[in-house]
């Protein structure tokens, strides 16, 4: 009989809670060791599981596997959870509702689905066993393309405020996956994806994504396996293997095995030509049992089999409100191999007598006292001390990750990196003004040129091979309190060498936590870009702020006119991993928050009594500023807490002083250089000027922009039209039938390109001309309800081309400016005006019309049918059909052709019999 291990079954269970980047019980950081449990058969209580005594068993079987988690897709009874509680088991709950519908589009339908939310939290509410409530499993990307990111999301926010207004310690989730990325879920405790790849490097690529998709929260692997039935039981479990160390490895939180045994009950039925298990249906165990056992019964994360000596360098100056809580936190580090050495910098506080008391308590500690030399020189003091072939760095006001060094030694596992950065987060226990400043411009952070690939990484968590920092001579003396960091990346670019970056290797960094301080901040960081412009010149715009190749994580943005983030959908929205690609910052962009840009528009208004045109440009630019610091405070992202009025406010101020303290010592220092280098004292060559290559400067798109306003505005003017299809047809074969119809009727059209932007407005499938000034974009998507039922949905506008507008607004501007010239003149602009406009509403009526004829057409139809397969040319419609009945001719001769063509064999002719139920709207 399976053992589980002394002590587990009875020993109390405290509700997960979330923390950084990963999950904690208690004080310990807990890692999800899961599988996926389920449906099964009902059993004689009508529940979907086996008997109690099954369950039992499959517990102790888990348990001595070293599983401490199960999902299910269904809300279990309690007696469940108490079981699951007695032998230490914790439960993902996932709440069913019909998501593979279109939900939103019916009131009725979204309240039903928030009160099964609520009905199913309620009776269970705070039960220990229940680790989290799961709001929905992988929404179909036709329903998410169909509805529009954004509802879907703030739909999902709805859920989650739900759950926690019924269970507020009670953590939440939704399993996402590769085919709606894009969704952005902040409002999460931890994100869940569902993930299938079974190549080795595709897998690890993708988790390094994921964890830069998750942002600051904890990622979970909610669901992967193999079907042993076709890939051979060996071969899951060895692919098992590496996908758990992989995994945990590159820091996640969490895996789900799909799943616990070949035992799967759907539809109705007993699926038995795949086995997913790690047991059979009988429960003996396969080989995936073992292979899973082996991860999952050690403590994680698993150490590198390589543990190099890796020196911690804290440069510390004046930071006795910090030191303590830094120090003390490398006693719980997990990593066998380190040291920690701390530069004293000439403190004139109990900095130093507090190191030196850990260092007499903990052999590993080392203090080196030193005059106030700055930081860069402290660092390569550190530098020069340690004896590790890894130096890493951080900052006195932080304390580190246990695991930071294990996921550090696993980042350069990779030969590629010479260096490795991760994230710093602020630490929840901050004051107000702290977690205002956290999410204020200018705070330190990583720039990432992709998901694994950094251009810069902050010097309060930076770690190197020494022999290439030592290489390039170390840090720079020159930067006495900030900037080093960013040379340093800098110069090891120049040199051609990769830096790396783990989203795992985290720290907390105490973010400053008075306004003042923040301010000192800035203007350090402000002299440190003077200092850096002459040595870098090539690597800054023409304001003198630096201009990063990659992208600045965290960065909200702030601005209005900012690109938007792009998502590839691939064409018509069918491309498996459709990914959000966020846009490199717009110059222009960030204009109204630039210290020149406030300036200017003060000097501006100061001109009005001499230039009252001056001045409305300057309030112009004041209030456009205004908005730009609203919309940052607006979006910022404020622990619970904090979140309120004041607080925005707080960061309101901090926006506004944050470009005029930082561009004001900028150019101060700046000045003073130059000054110095006139007596020929300058420490550093000063460049004349700051050239750039416009070229490459990233741009606003304001045409773009433009079609987004007008994409909003045709939102307005669109129709929807819905039926119920019989012939089992689905979205692609939709499709397919309507490209056939327009090819055969000789109408342009454009296919999607797969890309769109995040809007409000949902992405369209494709794009066809009725004539040469008028559109009509269509989107498509199909309900399944089981068996050969199709709920069938076509929405999408009808709208003239901006050409055809602005061609009818010039012809309407001449009539009436001509007529008090000439009349005859103003008569001839206005008829022609008029001709214009009724062939324009021509082409309107031609779509409406051909969007009548694809509803009535795509009833009937069934799988088949493509390109290759045109609608006949005397099927092409009239532009001058008098009638619907005209229309509903046309749509009868397709139906006869179908029919004849006998295209999948499922059409019947026309007067067989056959019924299919309309629920056309009007």
């Amino acid at each position: 009989m399976f053992q589980i291990e002394e002590g587990l079954a009875t020993a109390p269970m405290e509700r997960v809670r979330t923390h950084g980047r990963y999950l904690f019980a208690g004080d310990e950081k807990f890692f999800i060791k899961g599988v996926t449990y389920g449906p099964f058969p009902e059993n004689e209580n009508g529940d979907p599981l086996p008997e109690r005594d099954r369950v039992a068993r499959d517990f102790e079987m888990m348990r001595a596997a070293g599983v401490n988690t199960i999902r299910v897709y269904y809300v279990p009874p309690r007696w469940f959870l108490d079981l699951a509680q007695s032998l230490g088991v914790r439960v993902m709950v996932g709440i069913p509702w019909p998501q593979h519908l279109c939900f939103l589009d019916q009131w009725e339908v979204k309240e039903e689905i928030k009160k099964v939310i609520r009905e199913a939290v309620s009776p269970l509410a705070g039960h220990p066993a229940i680790l989290a409530w799961l709001i929905g499993n992988e929404i179909p990307a036709h329903i998410v393309r169909w509805h529009g990111a954004r509802k879907i999301e703030k739909f999902l926010a709805k859920l989650a405020a739900i759950v926690r207004e019924q269970d507020p310690t009670g953590l939440v989730t939704y399993a996402n996956y590769p085919s709606t990325e894009y969704l952005r879920l902040p409002f999460l405790d931890f994100l869940s994806v569902n993930v299938y790849l079974h190549e080795e490097k595709a897998f690890r690529a993708y988790v390094k994504r994921l964890q830069n998709v998750a942002g600051d929260l904890p990622l979970v692997l909610s669901e992967f396996g193999m079907d042993s039935i076709r890939q051979g039981a060996d071969h899951v479990a060895e692919t098992l293997s590496w996908q758990l160390r992989a995994a945990f490895e590159l820091g996640v939180s969490g895996t789900m095995v799909f799943a616990w045994t070949d035992e799967w009950y759907t539809g109705g039925h007993l699926i038995e030509d795949w086995a997913f298990g790690m047991v059979d249906a009988h429960r003996n165990p396969k080989p995936a049992y073992e292979a899973v056992a082996e991860v999952y019964r050690q403590r994680l994360p698993l150490l590198p089999p390589q543990t190099p000596l890796i020196s911690v360098v804290i440069c510390a100056y004046n930071a006795e409100s910090t030191m303590n809580g830094c120090l003390a936190s490398f006693q719980k580090l997990a990593y066998p191999n380190f040291e920690v050495i701390v530069v004293d910098d000439g403190s004139t506080d109990t900095t130093g007598e507090i190191s030196d008391r850990y260092a007499a308590k903990y052999p590993y500690i080392h203090v080196i006292h030193q005059p106030n030399l700055g930081l860069s020189a402290a660092r390569n003091v550190g530098m020069n001390a340690s004896r590790g072939e890894i130096v890493a760095y951080t900052d006195s006001d932080c304390y580190v990750d246990p695991d930071w060094l294990t996921y550090m030694a696993w980042a350069f596992m990779d030969p590629r990196f010479v260096a490795v950065g991760g994230p710093n987060l602020p630490p929840p226990e901050d004051n107000r003004t702290s977690a205002c400043v956290a999410v204020s411009p200018g705070a330190p952070t990583h720039v990432l040129l992709t998901d694994e690939v950094a251009e810069h990484i902050p010097g309060c968590n930076m770690a190197y091979r020494r022999e290439k920092l030592m290489e390039i001579s170390g840090f720079d003396a020159t930067y006495r309190a900030a900037g080093d960091d960013v040379d340093v990346c800098w110069r090891l670019q120049n040199e051609g060498y990769l830096i790396g970056f783990c989203a795992a290797m985290m720290v907390w960094h105490h973010r400053r936590n008075t306004v003042s301080a923040y301010i000192k901040q800035q203007k350090g960081y402000g002299r440190a870009e003077a200092l850096l412009l002459p040595k870098h010149k090539d690597r800054f715009n023409v304001l003198g702020n630096s201009r990063w190749a990659g992208r600045i994580y965290g960065d909200i943005g702030g601005c209005l006119l900012a690109n938007r983030p792009i998502i590839y959908h691939g064409v018509f929205g069918m491309g498996l991993f459709q990914t959000l690609y966020e846009p490199k910052g717009s110059l222009v962009a960030y204009l109204p928050l630039s210290m020149e840009w406030m300036v200017l528009a003060l000097a501006f208004m100061v001109a009005t009594p001499f230039m009252p045109l001056l001045g409305l440009a300057g309030l112009a630019m004041a209030i456009t500023s205004l908005a730009f610091v609203g919309h940052r405070a607006g979006k910022a992202k404020l622990p619970a807490r904090h979140d309120n009025l004041g607080s925005r406010l707080i960061i309101t101020g901090l926006t506004l002083l944050q470009p005029l303290c930082r561009g004001w010592t900028r150019y101060k220092t700046v000045w003073q250089l130059r000054k110095s280098a006139s007596q020929g004292v300058c420490p550093v060559p000063l460049a004349e000027d700051m050239p750039h290559d416009e070229r490459e400067m990233p741009r606003v798109g304001f045409v773009r922009k433009a079609s987004e306003i007008v994409g909003v505005f045709s939102h307005r003017l669109t129709f929807h039209r819905f039926f119920w299809n019989n012939k089992g047809v689905e979205r692609e074969q939709l499709l397919s039938h309507i490209l056939a119809v327009l090819t055969g009727l000789h109408l342009p059209f454009t296919t999607d390109t797969g890309f769109s932007s995040i809007s409000a407005v949902p992405p369209w499938d494709l794009s066809a001309k009725t004539n040469l000034f008028t559109t009509l974009k269509l989107r498509v998507t199909a309900e399944n309800h089981g068996g050969h039922k199709r709920f069938v949905r076509l929405a999408g506008s009808i709208l003239p081309t901006g050409r055809a507008v602005l061609l009818l607004a010039v012809l309407a501007g001449a009539a009436i400016g001509l007529l008090p010239l000439s009349a005859y003149a103003a008569m001839a602009a206005a008829t022609t005006a008029t001709l214009f406009a009724g062939w324009m509403l021509w082409g309107l009526f031609r779509a409406a019309s051909l969007v009548t004829m694809l509803v009535q057409y795509l009833m009937v139809r069934g799988p088949g049918g493509s390109l290759e397969e045109p609608v006949e040319e005397r099927l092409i419609v009239r532009a001058a059909a008098p009638s619907r009945r005209v229309v509903a001719k046309d749509v009868a001769d397709v139906e006869e052709i179908a029919a004849r063509q006998e295209l999948g064999g499922l059409i019947p002719a026309p007067g067989s019999g056959d019924k299919t139920e309309n629920v056309l709207a009007a």
